[in-house]
């Protein structure tokens, strides 16, 4: 009976959370990463140089940074409902603003706040998972949602490039209207969000008593246990300070950094070849295809083998390989064959990740290290787009930034296994 009570809780929990936040995190992804295809016309039409492109991806993370653990606390505080609501919002019209800059310095100015509009959604989301599925469904659950990344990047890519092939229209150009297209949607979205998400199963109308009992039972319990451990850390001071989380924002970092880089420059590396933009569109989307199936399977086979470590290590170390491969056969089938693996690797790696702070970290803990590792490994992940923009400027090639992009990749493959050791092995087990 208890069997069959998890499963029925699961699948409800599942059917009413994961599909609305995979939509939030579409458009999450969405409104991140346009910019790469609006840099077709729009480099020119602002007077932006490659390095100038390239910081405006390193001003994104800067102010993801600076606001992250402030808004993950909060988040914790007011509760998922409002925060997120607040966060899509101001993320939207900050996404859609973009169509006005007028020049290098009015894009970076746009690229720093939208990293303080979107700063804590992505760790709140992660957050809120834990608030609802226990630890043996979590990486699953986290790998549904991240998903939606991936799937972004196949829908995304086709409609952007269409939308980058319209005639101008009411005085405005193709990339002006990508970004007001992309952008309203996440406003009427923010809006939609309280109606939709509970602060906790406590307060889920939509479950049904027995249902509600058993699932805050089983999450006390799991937490009581986490908090029992001798390496379990509690206060949000001592996370920030905790190595453990300092060497999971390393890790964060090389994966994150991957994802984000090629995403950024993706469309403008194909586009090189001689390709119109909905056939980059088309280029672009087919590694994220691979991605969503590689990032499912391998979070289900992690929560099957309750393994993370090495389900982090192993797609990295793929994804270092994507980055070798495109460095080395620039090609046009070279370059979208490093996508796969790149999009492949870094995706897969991210569920198990994300599953490992709640080993040792629970409460405004939990709230604070989610926020330090998203920001930190954030933060890092800004060389990328800054590397591969400065070497094609100063050496008329993508090589050099993919060198650095899987250096750090093959840092976070050796920095999981740091974590490893760091946490005994029956903890690891049971994340």
């Amino acid at each position: 009976m208890t069997s069959a009570l998890e499963a029925q809780v699961i699948r409800k929990v599942t059917l009413r959370i994961i599909p609305f936040v995979m939509l939030l995190y579409f458009m999450n992804f969405l409104d991140r990463v346009n910019a790469g295809f609006a840099a077709l016309s729009m480099n020119k039409a602002l007077g932006l140089t490659p390095t100038m492109f390239g910081l405006g991806g390193t001003l994104f993370t800067v102010g993801y940074f600076l606001f992250e653990v402030p808004s993950n606390l909060l988040l914790q505080k007011i509760g998922a409902r409002i925060w997120i609501a607040r966060v899509m919002v101001t993320w939207g019209l900050v996404s859609a603003a973009f169509a006005f800059a007028t020049g290098p310095n009015s894009f970076y100015v746009l690229r720093l706040l939208l990293g303080f509009a979107e700063a804590g959604f992505f760790p709140g989301i992660i957050l809120y998972l834990g608030f609802w599925f226990p630890s043996r469904q979590r990486a699953m659950a986290v790998a549904m949602f991240m998903a939606a990344a991936p799937i972004s990047g196949v829908i995304g890519s086709l409609v952007s490039g269409l939308l980058m092939q319209t005639p101008h229209f009411a005085g405005l150009a193709n990339w002006q209207w990508l970004f007001i297209a992309e952008g309203a949607p996440t406003v009427l979205l923010g809006f939609l969000v309280p109606a939709v998400l509970s602060n906790s199963p406590d307060k889920a109308p939509w479950l049904a008593a027995e249902e509600r009992a058993w699932l805050v039972s089983r999450l006390e319990a799991e937490r009581a246990e986490t908090k029992r451990a001798p390496h379990h850390v509690g206060g949000w001071l001592r996370a920030l300070r905790d190595p453990r989380v300092l060497i999971l924002s390393i890790v964060y970092t090389g994966a994150s950094t991957g994802s984000f880089t090629m995403a950024y420059w993706g469309p403008t590396i194909i586009r090189q070849y001689g390709f119109s933009p909905l056939e980059v569109g088309i280029l672009n989307g087919i590694p994220n295809i691979v991605a969503v199936i590689g990032m499912v399977l391998w979070a289900r086979h992690s929560d099957r083998t309750r393994e993370r470590p090495w389900h982090v290590v192993l797609p990295c170390l793929l994804a270092c390989g994507g980055m070798l491969l495109g460095a080395n056969l620039p090609t046009a089938l070279g370059v979208v064959l490093a996508l796969i693996l790149v999009n492949t690797g870094t995706g897969s790696a991210k569920p198990p990740l994300w599953a490992m702070p709640s080993l040792f970290l629970s409460g405004p803990a939990s709230a604070a290290g989610l926020a330090a590792i998203n920001a930190i490994g954030g933060l890092g992940s800004s060389i990328g787009p800054f590397a591969v923009g400065w070497f094609k400027t100063h050496t008329g090639s993508y090589q050099g930034g993919l060198y650095v992009m899987a250096a750090l990749l093959v840092i976070s493959a050796f920095g999981t296994l740091l974590v490893r050791r760091a946490v005994p092995r029956a903890a690891v087990a049971e994340a």
